[in-house]
């Protein structure tokens, strides 16, 4: 994620002072290899360098919170990968900590950051849909799906008590909640661990995979599926909306195209930026016709960050409020499987 987020920068005009990691050797081949200007040997020496403005925060699941904190309190703006952190506890003393020192403080749900979600967002929002009825959304990907497939993600100490809902799970709600302008207030999971074995960790606790059936605010009910053991898929993030006038339907690994659905026709809407909401046709940086992909909606998150940074209000930026969300999310997954009962998801 470290490469991704310093391709972003630089394309967002950031000169890359500095970066540190576990060991000083570590560090300083990092540094080499995503061309910073030098090495810290410690995380404090990186957050009392004078000349960095913003922190990225790309390291295992568990230092975010104490990583993200020591970057607020140096008075750094800070990008933190999500999770914010491993429970909503933490996560909501990150989000007030950081709205008290008015820094900006971003955590990359990038998915938003395709126009064709914005276009969703739109045509949702002006009533193309009519009064949504139901959600289904899917996350499903398969780098985990063989007991020799293993990560430092399965081993709860570092990734925390959720994998797959925490890890991808959190962008298919963040976008539900985010193209459908209403929050998930109750649900009922059911998550399985397929592997307690894998080749470097065994009695893992983590869950592989999570069923989800959600009701939202605005009376919609759902259903979401998360897998990292699904064969096959390898970054299959897909929402469907249906409404008492059309369905919308965005597919990540077809980002250039939304499918609307009515009952007498139904039709595919390609990226044009002559043809889209402002807020959609912002985020379409080449001609129509010409791909953009995931770093290209990353770029657009670091954009609009480093854009807050200078004043800016953009559109849409997720900020610790949303990685708050998540985390609560997260949480209330756990519950309800753990309970075997409907959960109320906390505002």
């Amino acid at each position: 994620m470290a490469a991704v987020h310093s391709r972003a920068a630089r394309a967002a005009g950031a000169k890359l002072a500095a970066g540190t990691s576990s060991t000083s050797d570590r560090a300083a081949e990092t540094a080499e290899r995503l061309g910073l200007d030098r090495a810290h040997a410690t995380v404090d020496d990186l957050m009392a360098d004078p000349s960095i403005d913003v922190v990225h925060v790309c390291t295992p699941n568990h230092t975010h919170a104490e990583f993200a904190r020591a970057a607020i309190e140096a008075g750094k703006h800070v990008v933190c990968e999500k999770p914010l952190a491993t429970d909503a506890t933490d996560a909501a003393a990150l989000a007030a900590l950081a709205a008290e020192r008015g820094v900006v403080a971003a955590v990359p749900f990038v998915y938003r950051f395709h126009p064709m979600v914005r276009e969703a967002r739109a045509r949702v929002a002006r009533g193309d849909a009519g009064e949504l009825l139901s959600v289904d959304g899917r996350y499903l990907q398969d780098w985990l799906a063989a007991p020799s497939d293993d990560d430092w993600r399965v081993d709860a100490a570092a990734g925390g008590p959720s994998r797959a809902f925490a890890d991808i799970g959190s962008h298919l709600v963040d976008l539900v909640e985010f193209v459908s302008g209403d929050r998930i207030t109750r649900l009922c999971a059911q998550t399985r661990t397929v592997y307690a074995e894998r080749a470097r960790h065994d009695a893992i606790t983590t869950e592989d995979l999570v069923a989800v059936l959600v009701e939202l605010s605005g009376g919609a009910v759902g259903t979401l599926l998360v897998s990292q053991v699904a064969p096959g898929r390898k970054n299959g993030l897909t929402l469907e909306l249906a409404g008492t006038r059309a369905s919308v339907r965005f597919e990540q690994e077809r980002p250039g195209r939304l499918w609307i659905g009515r009952v007498d026709s139904s039709e595919v809407v390609e990226r044009d930026r002559a043809r889209l909401a402002p807020d959609a046709a912002r985020l379409a940086l080449v001609p129509a016709g010409h791909p953009m992909g995931y770093q290209d909606a990353f770029n657009g998150f670091v954009a609009d960050a480093y854009a807050a940074i200078g004043g800016a209000e953009p559109e849409g930026l997720p900020r610790f409020a949303d990685g708050l969300r998540a985390v609560r999310v997260t949480e209330a997954v756990l519950a309800s499987a753990r309970l075997g009962t409907w959960t109320e998801v906390p505002e």
